[in-house]
């Protein structure tokens, strides 16, 4: 297993950090504001090629405010969303932003308090400034890399030594439905006393890592808006980043598994087993 700690991430210029903190720091309120005002008040979704696949009139209009405010504020900066797609470049630039205005649209539409709006900006070596905005609970987390993460400005860091029995650990659906090995794994956790939920939010999932309320999160599939911004808080949170053959990968192709650095090997093999990976 190879912690992505011990990977060099690319420097920053620092005036960078700041001001993409800043911004993000201002976009996720403005998300909150949005989210809390309509979140099941007659959001009017419409279906796309899966019943766990919504997107609403709140999805498109933060996307569109987002995208307006980072290309005033970053121009040469590509966007990448989820609702309008890549700005061209946005595969080859140094930098680029990511962005998931609603994740958990499915809870928002229904009025089940538990949705983000995800941001984050990505370099090469993964995140590098994460915020999500957590509007049920009133709080921002935002992180930056080599300067920490913060819940409404108070510093996060995991710390102690962390147990299976009678943890929380959270995964996702795929798109589909559960994903193949799933029930294995819910079985292998609860064979470990540690309780495994599903609550409708990749990002918030990850984010319950970072600030301690869970010992990992599995997501057996995802993209990248829905995850780099609590990824980022994980981090630097000290949160362990692994893909499913366990290396250390920042955003891996297929798959994610962010843990206490204490469990991370031991849920690990519950996926590998339970998925088949070789």
């Amino acid at each position: 297993m190879t912690l992505l700690s011990s990977r060099p991430s690319q420097p920053v210029e620092p005036g960078l950090l700041s001001r993409a903190l800043d911004v993000a720091g201002r976009l996720a309120n403005d998300a909150t504001d949005v989210i809390t005002a309509t979140a099941g008040r007659g959001a009017r979704p419409d279906v796309r090629d899966s019943p766990f696949d919504w997107v609403t009139d709140t999805d498109r209009i933060l996307e569109r405010h987002t995208r307006r405010v980072l290309t005033a504020e970053f121009p040469g900066i590509p966007v990448v969303g989820e609702e309008f797609g890549a700005d061209l470049g946005a595969d080859v630039a140094e930098y680029r932003w990511v962005v998931d205005p609603v994740d958990g649209t499915a809870n928002y539409v229904a009025g089940v308090p538990w949705c983000a709006y995800s941001l984050a900006l990505i370099d090469a070596s993964g995140p590098v400034v994460g915020v999500v905005a957590d509007p049920y609970r009133a709080q921002i987390y935002a992180a930056a890399r080599g300067r920490g993460a913060r819940a409404n400005g108070t510093p996060v860091r995991l710390s102690g030594e962390a147990t299976t029995a009678g943890a929380i650990v959270c995964t996702e659906l795929t798109r589909s439905g559960p994903w193949p090995g799933m029930g294995e794994f819910i079985q292998r956790a609860a064979a470990a006393h540690a309780g495994v939920r599903v609550l409708g939010s990749a990002a918030l999932s990850i984010a319950q890592v970072a600030l301690g309320h869970a010992i990992a999160a599995v997501l057996h599939s995802y993209h990248e808006w829905d995850v780099a911004g609590s990824v980022a808080m994980a981090i630097e949170a000290g949160a362990v980043v692994l893909d499913r053959r366990g290396e250390g990968t920042a955003l891996p192709a297929d798959g994610l598994l962010v843990a206490a650095p204490d469990v991370a090997e031991e849920v690990l093999s519950w996926w590998q087993e339970t998925a088949g990976v070789r």
